[in-house]
């Protein structure tokens, strides 16, 4: 059967256009729309922009979510990696404390304890009711609320030093606090940041409000080397930690914001005005009436006076020296040091009497000052203007040019190499290596002798002297005499253009007052445990001659001279055979008076820290009349024997001598 023909088309066939040809008539239909738009002056309808909007908005909803989730990954893994390096905890509970050095001066009077004194544990339940509430008060108001951190304080605290533009105020919490004086170090990091906290929630977990309060009273630092609440008490007001008063326990919740500073025996005024803010805290939070607060609890408070509160600087150094001797302390243990206390007052007083009197015009911050034996025994060491203000030991640890008080050494280079003291130079212009020393002020005086330019400190003749025995004979005697700086043979070694300290040039000078025969400086006689064993005594070593005693003879004299007739003349004592000599470097930066009795040497530096100019202050003015004063005064504590201009060998001294005198 045949096959049916489809049906004829009725009309003619349209083939289906193409995408390609659909795309250009789409295109071309929105060509004619603009230009028909264009030709009736109409602009397109823009399309609507909430669509695009949706879709910007998830996007930036996705990427935040995901930023944040690699953050919280981030911070996580931080966490988790800190937590497997805590430290181990098992030490919480024990109370470390380091052997107590007690230091005394000559004829056994008492001068200072050191070390890490922390008293016996103590429970929470023997802390007094006003001392746990004034620690609170000031320290952690919401201790007994919060779980470790206190967002809140944080929060204030932070407020606070943004309006003040700086750290004014602090937001850990005791717990904190407690966490980071026994586990951790005292650097500022993110790790021990986390670790802090992480800590913190651990203790908060483990113990109890009281117990951790305890702890934190065992463990925190009050200043003066007093570990522990314990120690504290009996530092500072010799009595138990039940016995303190709400005036003594205000005065220590004080020091915790800076002990050091605030300490009551050594600043005495910012101690209580710390306390008073103490007290107000109390009285807001309710811990005590206003009744009591009008009562002034502090006047009732009195602070144990006790001989440490002197000779800070000596008690830095001896120390620092100690382990030289006998190794690192591992006992309690008793220190004779040559330290005079009566010298040591006397020293204090005549440097503050001329800062006070002259420091604020011409523009003078800092003193120090030494006081040995031609021997070597320090005597009395000033370190600064205020041990509470700075710790800083000038005396040892600053060096400065000393200008012309270099000059001893120099001129006993040139005796050696065959000058006299009446060996006659020129002061006029000269010219070394294209350096052109000049004079203070600025004119020549011609022919003099060695004696006079000494005297006058004459530059261009110093100038001479050095280049005639030669710089690096110069460095030799600077080294035989005590001065253990580098020095390098530059033609300005002549004007003591190279920086030493106040110690070694004032034991260049002690040697000299010696004879010649080398002095070494010391402050450490003997050192015994408290057991009474001897682990330490002083022993007078053969005199070692280092010049030759003419040339000694001959330097003395010379810086007698200086003192009657030259620059130093505001030294001079009279009727008493004095010898020194004056130092002031270029642009007034430091001024020096270094001189020298038959039993004593004192070398005095003034100047300030950041090197800033002063007002014309040379060694002749300020540091000369230091020294004046506090001879004048020593010599009524001790007789003081004149220089001699001799140079006789130092007899052999017992044990006795060395220990109370020279």
């Amino acid at each position: 059967m045949p096959a049916k023909r489809p049906p004829p088309p009725r009309g003619p066939s349209k083939a289906k256009p193409s995408a390609k040809a659909s795309a250009k008539a789409s295109q071309k239909a929105r060509a004619d729309a603009h230009s028909r738009a264009q030709n009736s002056g109409k602009a397109p309808r823009p399309p609507k922009p909430m669509a695009a909007k949706r879709g910007w908005i998830r996007s930036t909803a996705y990427w935040l979510t995901v930023l944040f989730l690699w953050a919280g990954i981030g911070v996580g893994g931080v966490v988790f990696y800190y937590a497997l390096d805590l430290p181990d905890t098992d030490q919480l509970w024990q109370v470390e404390s380091r052997p107590e050095l007690k230091f005394y001066g000559r004829e056994g009077k008492l001068l200072a304890r050191r070390g890490r004194l922390a008293g016996r544990p103590i429970l929470f339940e023997d802390l007094p009711p006003h001392l746990v509430n004034a620690v609170v008060a000031i320290e952690d108001r919401r201790f007994f609320d919060h779980f470790g951190i206190d967002f809140w304080g944080l929060g204030r605290a932070t407020l606070a030093n943004l309006t003040a533009g700086g750290v004014v105020a602090g937001g850990s919490t005791l717990t904190q606090q407690l966490a980071k004086n026994v586990f951790l170090s005292p650097d500022r990091t993110v790790k021990r940041k986390v670790q802090e906290l992480l800590l913190s929630f651990w203790l908060e977990a483990t113990l109890s409000k009281e117990e951790i309060f305890a702890l934190y009273m065992n463990r925190v630092y009050f200043g003066a080397g007093a570990y522990g609440i314990h120690a504290a008490a009996q530092i500072y007001f010799d009595r138990p930690v039940q016995e303190l008063t709400l005036g003594e326990s205000a005065i220590l919740a004080g020091l915790l914001k800076a002990p050091s500073r605030l300490a009551p025996n050594r600043n005495p005024q910012a101690a209580h005005e710390r306390a008073a803010l103490v007290l107000q805290a109390m009285a807001d939070m309710k811990t005590i009436s206003q009744d009591r607060l009008t009562a002034d609890p502090l006047s009732e408070v009195r602070v144990v006076t006790r001989s440490s509160d002197t000779a800070h600087y000596a008690i830095d150094w001896a120390t620092d020296r100690l382990p030289d001797f006998i190794g690192r302390p591992r006992a309690d243990l008793d220190i004779v040091t040559t330290i005079d206390p009566a010298l040591q007052l006397a020293a204090e007083r005549a440097a503050r009497a001329i800062i006070d009197q002259y420091g604020a015009e011409r523009d003078v911050s800092q003193v120090a000052m030494v006081v040995m034996t031609p021997q070597g025994a320090i005597r009395a060491m000033v370190g600064g203007y205020s041990y509470a203000d700075s710790q800083f030991n000038r005396a040892v640890l600053a060096y400065r040019q000393p200008g012309s008080a270099f000059k001893p050494i120099v001129f006993l280079a040139g005796l050696e190499a065959g000058l006299t003291p009446l060996t006659l130079m020129t002061d006029a212009p000269i010219d070394i290596e294209g350096w052109s020393p000049s004079n203070y002020d600025d004119t020549y005086r011609g022919d003099m002798t060695l004696t006079e330019a000494f005297a006058h400190s004459i530059n261009t003749i110093a100038a001479q002297v050095s280049e005639k025995a030669g710089r690096q004979n110069v460095i030799d005697v600077a080294h035989r005499l005590g001065v253990v700086s580098e020095l390098a043979p530059l033609p300005s070694i002549a004007l003591g253009a190279q920086e030493v300290n106040l110690l070694e040039l004032t034991t260049a000078y002690a040697t000299i007052a010696n004879g010649g025969y080398r002095t070494f400086p010391h402050v450490i006689d003997e050192v015994v445990s408290y057991g009474g064993a001897e682990l330490y005594q002083r022993q007078a070593g053969a005199a070692l001659p280092v010049a030759d005693p003419k040339n000694i003879a001959a330097l003395q004299d010379m810086l007698v001279t200086a003192v009657e007739r030259g620059t130093g003349r505001a030294a001079a004592i009279p009727g008493l055979r004095v010898g020194g000599k004056t130092g002031t470097t270029q642009n007034w930066r430091d001024a020096w008076f270094i001189g020298m009795t038959g039993d004593l040497v004192a070398g005095v530096w003034v100047g300030n820290d950041d090197g800033h100019v002063m007002k014309k202050v040379t060694g002749g003015f300020m540091p000369a009349r230091i020294w004046h004063d506090f001879m004048t005064e020593s010599s009524v504590i001790q007789p003081t024997a004149p220089l001699s201009g001799g140079a006789l060998k130092p007899k052999s001294r017992g044990l006795f001598d060395w220990l109370f005198g020279d």
